[in-house]
């Protein structure tokens, strides 16, 4: 498939997602947006793709939405597709088009398949909170990011509200949030939003590197459950919710051919080849999240 405004290939059981307007600093539209998920669809409807890498092209990751050619009075309007092009409106929540940011975030979080931001350079508005749902966090040592929301008169998006206390602490989310300002990769660092920062060229092959351990070294199958479980969990009140499905399905995994691959491996000093594919043997009770509820709702506003 050819994209406009991103890259996508895959080597060696790895796909890899490029944010491809580096001219722009890779500024998010509504093409882009389409794009992302089309190609995430892809990756994860792939059961030879083991993990998926997301990066910019150029100098920077994303420094936010793309606000060329603004209006005053709808600086924020959909960027990049014809307003008459239905493609620029994703879906609706009683009406009112979804944030654009929320659909890639929502769509990343419900991956089966594990993913990597190799961030390298400015991350900035979207650009930083596209990353939140991503399994792993990688800055290159020039990275900076920024929730500057507040300084443009409006709101974080891309459903980082929930996403960015639960990653980073409410303590350090409401400090970005209210300040707006920009901070440097090792402060990333130090407030948990990534995991590592190295030095700029050797961004890519660290986030290969954990790639291939990912692909040579586990289940596809346990991944996807794992990864689909631990986001489900932080909304559950009590740890009785996660107790009762882990023991479905990890009697279900322990009926399946990768467990006994994982024992046989380990007791004949081997690496495993694990034989399950996700697109076939996902437990019956694993979870599929995020679940768009029913009753979701945006009720007008009254006097």
């Amino acid at each position: 498939m050819t994209f406009a405004q991103i890259d996508y290939t895959v080597a060696d059981a790895v796909a890899t997602i490029t944010l491809n307007r580096p001219d722009q600093g890779n500024a998010f539209t509504q093409v882009m947006r389409r794009e992302l998920v089309e190609a995430l669809d892809l990756a994860d409807a792939d059961d030879d793709v083991r993990a998926v890498i997301l990066t910019g092209s150029g100098k920077h990751f994303c420094v936010g939405a793309d606000l060329s050619g603004n209006r005053g009075d709808q600086p924020f309007a959909y960027r990049g597709e014809a307003q008459s092009d239905t493609r620029s409106v994703p879906d609706t929540i009683n009406g009112v088009p979804r944030d654009g940011g929320g659909v890639v975030t929502l769509r990343l979080a419900a991956m089966r398949t594990p993913t990597i931001a190799a961030i390298n350079g400015a991350a900035v508005g979207v650009g930083a909170t596209m990353t939140l749902p991503m399994d792993i966090r990688i800055a290159a040592d020039s990275s900076r990011f920024g929730l500057v929301f507040a300084r443009r008169g409006i709101m974080p998006e891309a459903a980082s509200n929930w996403f960015l206390p639960r990653v980073v602490g409410i303590a350090q989310a409401m400090e970005w949030v209210v300040t707006g300002r920009i901070f440097p990769a090792e402060e990333a660092l130090a407030g948990g939003l990534v995991s590592r920062v190295v030095p700029r060229d050797d961004l890519l092959d660290v986030a290969r590197a954990l790639a291939a351990e990912i692909r040579d070294s586990t289940s596809s199958v346990s991944i996807a459950v794992a990864r689909q479980m631990l986001w489900s969990s932080l909304s559950e009140p009590s740890p009785w919710w996660a107790h009762e499905r882990e023991s479905l399905i990890m009697r279900d995994l322990k009926r399946g051919p990768d467990a006994a691959e994982g024992v046989a491996s380990f007791m004949e000093k081997r690496s495993p080849s694990f034989p399950a594919r996700v697109s076939t043997d996902y437990p019956e009770h694993a979870p599929t999240w995020p679940e768009r509820p029913d009753h979701l709702q945006i009720q007008a506003a009254t006097d």
